[in-house]
């Protein structure tokens, strides 16, 4: 087994919440306005420098909604 596998269910969930490459990822379904808003204050929360984060993908859906997935590092707390 690599030194780096997993060694307990806690270790696995961890692992799978923070995905395959490290990154913490939230999917969001809001009204147009409203996604801008969270958005905005994600990247306040967790800055691009400190944190890496970004809108990773988005896209229109029916009735003025938009779907965003937001990708950050987690964070050292």
């Amino acid at each position: 087994m690599p030194h780096n596998a997993p060694k307990t269910p806690k270790d696995i969930a961890a692992r799978m919440a923070r995905g395959a490459d490290g990154y913490l990822r939230q999917t969001f379904t809001l009204k147009r306005a409203d996604a801008r808003k969270q958005a905005e204050a994600m990247l306040k929360r967790y800055p691009k420098a400190a944190y890496g984060t970004v809108v990773e993908a988005w896209r229109e859906l029916p009735g003025d909604r938009i779907e965003f997935t937001m990708r950050r590092l987690p964070s050292a707390d």
